[in-house]
């Protein structure tokens, strides 16, 4: 709902290893939850609509300072982290591993706030 409701204000951006994690675990949790794994994928073609996915090529260059800053929290977290310098944005997240690492991080009961702001 948040996303559709700024799509026209704010511009969303996601690693394209965000992506294609989801493809990848979206049927196992789908199927495990007893979700419609097709209605799920549906789902993230839509979220793709309004989300672009940051080529790796444009956000690598940022992957030694990221690992830096998410150390040992969640090393495979890096990708977000290099995408938020590489476009000097904060993080929408729930995952506290982001927490410290330099970079604003909003959760989704806040995260309006900063949009409406925009």
């Amino acid at each position: 709902e948040i996303l559709e409701k700024y799509e026209d204000e704010a511009k969303f951006y996601t690693p394209d290893a965000c992506f294609l994690d989801a493809q990848k675990y979206i049927p196992v949790v789908a199927k495990d939850r007893r979700f419609d794994v097709d209605l799920a994928l549906s789902v993230l073609d839509q979220v793709g609509q309004i989300v672009e996915g940051v080529d790796r090529s444009l956000y690598e260059e940022y992957e030694s300072v990221a690992r830096e800053r998410i150390g040992a929290r969640d090393p495979d977290d890096w990708p977000v982290v290099a995408t938020a310098l590489l476009l000097d944005l904060p993080i929408w997240t729930e995952d506290q591993d982001f927490f410290g690492s330099g970079i604003a991080t909003w959760t989704t009961d806040r995260v309006e706030l900063f949009l409406q702001d925009r």
